[in-house]
């Protein structure tokens, strides 16, 4: 478009204000808002009479089976699963595929009450000793009705070893939530396990915390968690804290139906611990349990970062649930204290990836830190950082709450991609230094990726690796 009235003495001044734009478009505006606008639709649960909430037939059939690790460096793995009409067996036969021998190993067995609610027999069982690389077939529901299922063991830790996640958040029971999952199963990249970034059930979106909803959830999950690990993180819709039906104990339960191998990282509680598992290093925090300074988190974490060993597990990833940098008007800056708490420590020791759930959309930041900031200065604006970790929101597994759609403008500067879809994420960690990563959203075709990267390792190969300049 032309200048009207310009004259031979123009050109410079021209120059000079698209130079002066130019500037305010890279410090203040980010990278992508994606273009895809999702069908405008109510997000709607499941039937109750769905199959995928279907109870498996016969007498004191175990069902909601599910597995994580079981230790800190994926030589065991915990095996759950509920039984309705008895207590039945609480052991776990289990053999690998090349052995006819089959060892038995013991569980426990737990129930609580909620409100109205009494659960059923709520089994845990671990098994140990087992070999890295190798697939094992095991059986619950002993003496009545028997159930099989499998699973693959993770390659035995080390700095070069390819492993490949799935990453899924705040995934519900609804209709979207069955498209999240089909979807990352038949995602060509076959992830080998799940990091799961909370919220699981949103049984307390119900009337009265309707426990029953706990009950659905996992038989709906069981077609994945049944075989492969998911490796859990406790949302804000797990703490099922409701004092006026006299339910005063956070996080009842969750801690009763998910059990994970804190204690094996030295953690005194099952909100925050860390796994090994091939070359990664992960560890888990609680964005809803207290982390001021010599809190038990706070603690556990000050000692936790000096001992991962980065010649052994050398990409070093965070999960928790509310994100430290969002861009969307929902659930803005609830995270902010505690990244004030801890991102210099990310930083220090290079974490590599964060992830986070809660905001119902997708986000992923380019590597930036706000740690120069304090109360005398104006260094309040976050920064590019080759030493920070990549920030990637995935709170859009599909739940009953909906889509978050009201998005932060102009688009922040740290923030490289965004958009109001649900999905699901691929992490393929290729070896010590490189890391590909992709984001599906659920209307496309399973081969097509919406959001790409290359992860450059922090500690081995810490090359800008910007999507956006």
């Amino acid at each position: 478009m032309g200048v009207k009235g310009s004259s031979s003495s123009s050109p410079p001044v021209v120059y000079l204000v698209l130079a002066l734009a130019f500037n305010v478009a890279v410090l203040c505006n980010g990278g992508k808002t994606s273009s895809f606008v999702r069908k405008a639709e109510k997000t709607v649960d499941m039937p109750l009479d769905s199959d995928v909430f279907q109870v498996p037939p016969g007498y004191n059939a175990p069902q909601q089976v599910h597995i994580t690790q079981g230790d800190h460096v994926g030589k065991a793995v915990i095996v759950s699963w509920v039984t309705v009409d008895e207590p039945g067996s609480n052991a776990v036969l289990y053999w690998s595929d090349n052995s006819k021998n089959k060892r038995r190993a013991e569980g426990h067995i737990k129930r609580y009450s909620y409100y109205t609610y009494k659960s059923g027999y709520i089994h845990h069982c671990t098994l140990r000793r087992l070999e890295y690389n190798t697939k094992y077939y095991y059986e619950v529901g002993l003496g009545n009705t028997t159930r099989q299922f499998s699973f693959m063991t993770p390659p035995a830790v080390g700095p070069d070893v390819p492993y490949t996640f799935g990453v899924i958040g705040d995934l519900g029971q609804t209709f979207d939530s069955n498209k999240t999952l089909t979807h990352y199963e038949n995602n060509q990249l076959k992830g080998q396990a799940v990091l799961f970034i909370g919220d699981l059930s949103y049984a307390d979106d119900y009337p009265n915390h309707d426990q029953v909803r706990w009950d659905t959830w996992a038989r709906f999950v069981e077609r994945s968690v049944a075989y492969q690990p998911w490796i859990w993180v406790a949302g804000n819709h797990e703490l099922d804290y409701a004092p006026s039906i006299g339910e005063k104990i956070p996080f009842k339960p969750y801690t009763h139906r998910y059990h994970v191998p804190y204690k094996a990282s030295g953690s005194t509680a099952p909100f925050w611990y860390s796994i090994k598992r091939a070359s990664a290093h992960i560890i888990v925090l609680s964005s809803y349990s207290a982390y001021g300074k010599y809190t038990p988190q706070y603690n556990w974490l000050e000692e936790e970062l000096p001992r991962v060993n980065r010649s052994e597990t050398p990409w070093l990833i965070v999960l928790l649930h509310s994100p430290w940098y969002n861009s969307f008007n929902y659930h803005y800056m609830e995270g902010e204290s505690m990244r004030v708490m801890f991102e210099p420590w990310f930083v220090q020791h290079k974490v590599d990836i964060v992830f986070a759930g809660h905001v119902h959309g997708y986000e992923r930041s380019e590597r930036i830190s706000n740690i120069a900031y304090n109360i005398d200065n104006r260094n309040c604006t976050p920064v590019r950082d080759q030493s920070a970790p990549v920030y990637i929101t995935i709170g859009d597994g599909g739940n009953i709450e909906g889509i978050a759609s009201n998005l932060r403008e102009p688009q922040p500067s740290y923030s490289a991609f965004r958009e109001a879809s649900f999905g699901h994420a691929i992490l393929d960690i290729k070896n010590r230094t490189h890391a590909y990563y992709s984001w599906h959203r659920n209307d496309d075709g399973n081969p097509v990726e919406g959001d790409t990267v290359w992860f450059f390792n922090r500690y081995w190969h810490p090359v800008d690796d910007s999507t956006t300049k």
